[in-house]
């Protein structure tokens, strides 16, 4: 029999540390959920001594998740490690994992730690976290840049202290696949107590090579990846879920092992993660981008007609591709509408919730012909957003845009109960809208990201518009979806403003 290969998914610590892409204890349960239903082995849900809000999120996450084990990420300190044990009190199965740096740089200057002190403390870490629970991870943060010897002390230690998961970071990117594939191999071979611990490795993607080392490691002996969905997180991101999974069970004639990740549920995965933090998934993303399947080329068309192989290594309704393209239309009916749902793995927290979906899928009909799953997707996902207390609210918007003439914008916008109106030019419609929006908010805001793309195909399509805005160091991400791209533009610019008023919102935790 194969290995099993254990999917580590840190989509909510690690993920949530991109620029904006916090998240709201609702929201981390919602992804939480999902990731339960892609039979994700391990989600670390948080960072519990970060803040008392993630503390609450993954306290909240343990105590719902049943099939996956929920994890809390800690540094090597008293403190943290009793936070985490506190937050996981209630979890079916749950795990802490601690870390401290390694590398001589960190040591000196982040540290400013001795390497026997280092050792000592991590140490004492993992034992203070086998008080509160039998499974312990420990990592040597930026191992790719530490001495080997080192690694191989400390790791020795911290494996005889009870540390049944090691993880080796290359937490900057730096190093080559046959250089950390080489690390693992030989780490794994000279360190006495090695078979007593789960070897992992958690890879960043600053050089593009997350999936490429975190593979190479596999063949090294690992068999515990972390990696998140759509290969969010800090700087370039992290390995991505959906390579690795999709390259070990596509290469079974490759691998010695295999996950037991539900390959359906990735695109669903995919859908809900950019939604909620506003990372849209660019079209040529592998497995889960739009053009993943897609197939422009005459000669490709008549190979993947004559036989799907010739060009096309996976299914892409293996991974969560809709063969359905035509789902829905004006006239069906709301059991159609909740059962369309279900199938596509979307959960609404309550009857009021399906009756204000419902009513934004028939506002939508009226707009589309033909409304397909993607369409749900972003609609309920939107419906996610928009169902949250808000202090502002778009009322109404008119906007015009004319060869040779400024453009300029109403807008209404109600801002606890009442409402404000105000007009501006710009330079677009887009830009006069915001301008109108600004006027009357007033939020002293500076953006820094305004990106479109079309949720499916047609001049109809709905475009999901995602706006980033940064204030006094913190940044938040708003999205929002319409057929009318400046209207969606609009709600996309309210819904950050709402992010940024809202107190449930919080600065990540590396800030």
């Amino acid at each position: 029999m194969k290995d099993r290969l254990i999917i580590f998914d840190t989509t909510l610590r690690d993920g949530e540390q991109s620029p904006g892409a916090s998240m709201t204890r609702e929201e981390k349960l919602r992804i939480a959920r999902q990731l339960e239903r892609l039979r994700v082995d391990v989600i670390e849900a948080g960072f519990p001594a970060a803040s008392n809000g993630d503390f609450e999120a993954v306290k909240a996450i343990a105590d719902t998740i049943k099939e996956s084990i929920v994890c809390g990420l800690a540094r090597a300190n008293d403190h943290d490690v009793k936070r985490a044990g506190e937050a996981l009190r209630n979890a079916t199965s749950g795990r802490i994992h601690t870390f401290i740096a390694t590398s001589p740089i960190h040591m000196e200057r982040k540290l400013r730690m001795s390497p026997g002190q280092v050792v000592e403390q991590a140490v004492r870490a993992v034992k203070l976290a086998k008080s509160y629970r039998d499974d312990v991870e420990f990592s040597p943060e930026d191992a790719g840049r530490s001495e080997p010897d080192f690694l191989c002390r400390i790791l020795e230690a911290v494996i005889a202290a009870g540390a049944t998961t090691i993880n080796v970071p290359d937490t900057v990117g730096y190093t080559m696949p046959e250089q950390f594939g080489g690390l693992i191999c030989q780490l794994r071979e000279r360190i006495p107590n090695s078979d007593q611990a789960v070897w992992s490795v958690h890879c960043h993607n600053d050089l593009g090579l997350a999936v490429a080392n975190s593979l190479a490691a596999v063949m090294n002996g690992a068999r515990q990846v972390e990696c998140t969905v759509n290969g969010l997180g800090e700087r370039a991101g992290n390995a991505s879920l959906e390579e690795i999974v999709m390259a070990v069970r596509t290469r079974q004639d490759f691998f010695p092992c295999d996950t037991r990740i539900d390959a359906t549920q990735i695109v669903p995965a995919s859908k809900l993660v950019s939604s909620i933090t506003g990372f849209p998934v660019q079209p040529n993303k592998a497995i889960v981008g739009a053009n993943a399947f897609a197939h422009e080329s005459g000669i490709h068309q008549d190979g993947v007609i004559k036989s799907r192989e010739t060009y096309e290594i996976m299914r892409a309704e293996d991974v969560g591709w809709s063969t359905n393209k035509l789902v829905l239309g004006k006239l069906s009916g709301r059991n159609a509408f909740k059962q369309r749902l279900k199938e596509l793995g979307i959960e609404l927290d309550s009857e009021e919730a399906v009756n204000v979906a419902f009513s934004k899928f028939k506002d939508l009909a009226d707009k589309k012909s033909e409304i397909f799953d993607e369409d749900l997707q972003m609609l309920v996902g939107d419906e996610a957003v928009t169902t949250e207390k808000e202090h502002f609210k778009l009322v109404s918007m008119m906007a015009h845009s004319e060869t040779g003439e400024a453009s300029y914008a109403k807008v209404v916008v109600g801002e606890a109960s009442a409402e404000k109106r105000a007009e501006a030019k710009g330079d677009g419609p887009v830009d006069a809208t915001f301008k109108a929006i600004e006027s009357i908010v007033g939020s002293g805001a500076q953006m820094q990201l305004y990106s479109v793309n079309n949720i499916t195909s047609g001049t109809d399509s709905q475009g999901e518009v995602t706006v980033r805005l940064q204030k006094d160091g913190r940044i938040v991400n708003g999205a929002g979806a319409d057929t009318d791209i400046v209207v969606a533009s609009a709600k996309a610019y309210i819904n950050a403003l709402n992010k940024l008023h809202s107190k449930a919102e919080r600065l990540n935790p590396q800030v």
